[in-house]
């Protein structure tokens, strides 16, 4: 297959005040003409299943991991099981004699859904409607996942960021104790509290990302898929955007391989980001364990007027193996942030629920000042930028555009509806108390937090024993695979530190 999409260029220079830079920090960018976005995955999946009953032509799902029978809306009346993944895909194709249905799930991702119980893909093809085919990719370097999370529909409606169509992910932005929808597939246990965060566009950006995901099916399955053309316009009934005729670029990250080069757009978005930020960066990481970003931060710290950090990340990861990797690097990266804060503008929380448990965040989301806001599947490591595939989208508000407003108040209100989620507290609490301490992101939250109930705790990392640090100086689980680029991208767009708006 012919690659539609250039490598990066090794190169080339960042130019101009726009963090947003075709071949750069992103892959294009392209109009959406409805841009929104789900909060935690409940009504994510309930709008999910929506756009798969109304699907014209095709629906093609692009994930890590991939359950049938999780419920898609829960909430609703009905048989539970005419709710189930599965059963909505069947339901969908058998509808609509012209509705093709494709899922690519990462190989080792299917190895997981073994363990859960789920058939294997052969089985799978043989029990569903020949419109509706699951397949496996394999094609990755070794040790790398395809850790995208893309659905599109028709080519003109395109749900992309950090939410997997799996086990675990179903809750609401109230993140209960305890939820009785809360709970995985044959199973009455309840699950933890999980906070997830992903986007949903419409139009030419649909469209690009429909090229995106061929590509992909193309290189797991062997079979070349079309465009789709002609249907009607599909954005979901009663669903109101955040946004209407506004730019959004595409980041990706492709791993060297296949005769195909690399592709670090989202590395450079970040090092971009914050080397651009003026006032405020907030981010929601499941992981904080990527050095060069870290430095990057730590080094925007040292500045007498540089801005401030406030960045939500799980208690620990999943799994002992996984919290070895990626625990023990932050816990590095941690001190050697905090090091640099000597003018206090850095804070690191955990969210809890009322009861004080902790929330999950699997959320990858960046939002700087009033200007940017990027919401992905790629995480703050090493892998995310280099060795897994992954796929970001990002709003600017730049500072030439008329309409400037109307995205700086969509990456405000984005910012101040997260944090108010976790501080539970409404998001115009969140934008008062910001205007109360002067702009300082950092006093508005210290100010807010509570003592008990739903609040965000400041993370301590666990105590680290000889091996932790050996792997977190080593980075032997989570290796760097790119060029370090942050000394040209911070020369290129510390300038657009001093841009008005």
């Amino acid at each position: 297959m012919t690659d539609p999409t250039p490598a990066t260029p090794a190169g080339a220079d960042v130019r101009g005040d726009a963090v947003l830079v075709p071949g750069e920090t992103c892959w294009r960018v392209e109009r959406a003409d409805q841009y929104t976005v789900f909060v935690d995955a409940a009504d994510y999946f309930a709008v999910l299943k929506q756009a798969i009953l109304r699907a014209e032509r095709r629906v093609l799902f692009i994930g890590w991991d991939f359950e049938p029978r999780i419920r898609l809306d829960p909430r609703t009346p009905g048989r539970a099981r005419d709710d189930r993944l599965g059963r909505v895909l069947e339901a969908a194709v058998q509808a609509n004699p012209a509705l093709e249905i494709g899922v690519l799930q990462w190989g080792m991702g299917m190895l997981e859904s073994l363990r859960r119980g789920v058939l294997p893909v052969p089985l799978l093809r043989r029990r569903t409607h020949e419109r509706l085919r699951f397949a496996v990719d394999h094609h990755h370097p070794l040790g790398a996942a395809h850790h995208q999370k893309i659905v599109v529909v028709d080519d003109c409606l395109a749900f992309a960021g950090g939410i997997d169509v799996t086990a675990d992910r179903w809750d609401t932005t109230d993140h209960r104790d305890w939820d009785r929808h809360r709970h995985r597939p044959h199973s009455r246990r309840p699950t933890d509290p999980w906070h997830d965060v992903t986007s949903l566009v419409s139009g030419p950006v649909a469209r690009a990302l429909g090229e995106l995901a061929r590509e992909r099916w193309e290189s797991g399955t062997g079979r070349r898929l079309g465009p789709v053309e002609g249907v009607r316009p599909c954005w979901p009934e009663g669903l109101d955007a955040l946004l209407t005729d506004v730019d959004v670029a595409i980041s990706r990250t492709r791993p060297r391989h296949g005769g195909k080069d690399l592709v670090h757009e989202i590395e450079l978005l970040w090092l971009a980001a914050v080397a651009a930020a003026r006032e405020t960066v907030y981010i929601e990481a499941q992981y904080f364990a990527n050095r060069r970003i870290a430095e990057a931060i730590a080094e925007r710290l040292g500045e007498p007027d540089g801005p401030e950090f406030v960045l939500v990340t799980p208690e620990s990861a999943v799994g002992w193996l996984e919290e070895k990797a990626m625990g023990t690097a932050r816990a590095r990266l941690l001190r050697l942030v905090r090091e640099a804060d000597v003018h206090d503008r850095f804070r690191m929380y955990v969210p809890v629920t009322e009861g004080g448990r902790p929330i999950y965040v699997h959320a990858k989301v960046l939002v700087v000042d009033d200007r940017l806001l990027r919401i992905g599947s790629s995480n703050l490591n090493n892998r995310s930028m280099g060795l897994d595939t992954e796929c970001d989208l990002t709003i600017e508000a730049r500072a030439d555009d008329p309409r400037r407003a109307e995205p700086a108040g969509a990456v405000l209100g984005m910012r101040h509806r997260l944090l108010g989620e976790h501080l539970g507290v409404d998001p115009a609490a969140v934008a008062a108390a910001v205007e109360a301490s002067g702009g300082s992101l950092v006093r508005a939250v210290d100010g807010l937090r509570t003592p008990e109930g739903r609040s965000l705790r400041p993370f301590e990392p666990p105590p680290q024993h000889v091996v932790d640090r050996v792997l977190a100086e080593t980075e032997l689980l989570d290796a760097e695979r790119t060029p370090d680029r942050w000394s040209r991208v911070r020369r290129a767009f510390a300038p657009a530190r001093g841009a008005g708006g």
